[in-house]
């Protein structure tokens, strides 16, 4: 049951940004935000928006695309 929950490490690649880089700018410990980028937990949603602001991407983007199932 390890389904991916976001495509954080995706767009961070993507942008060419790092895990320390979105750390800083969220005021978050980098260790927290490697397990966002791990999956092994995931942000809260007002985290999710202050993300995609940084990232400028919408929260959408951040979101793995496999959960257009869960819409049918």
């Amino acid at each position: 049951m390890n389904r991916e929950m976001n495509r954080l490490k995706v767009v961070l690649a993507e942008t060419k940004r790092t895990n320390r880089w979105l750390a800083e700018q969220l005021g978050k410990d980098q260790a927290t935000v490697s397990k966002w980028c791990t999956n092994t937990s995931q942000p809260s949603l007002e985290t999710l928006f202050q993300i995609a602001e940084c990232l400028g991407v919408t929260v959408q983007e951040l979101i793995s695309k496999n959960s257009t199932k869960d819409h049918e």
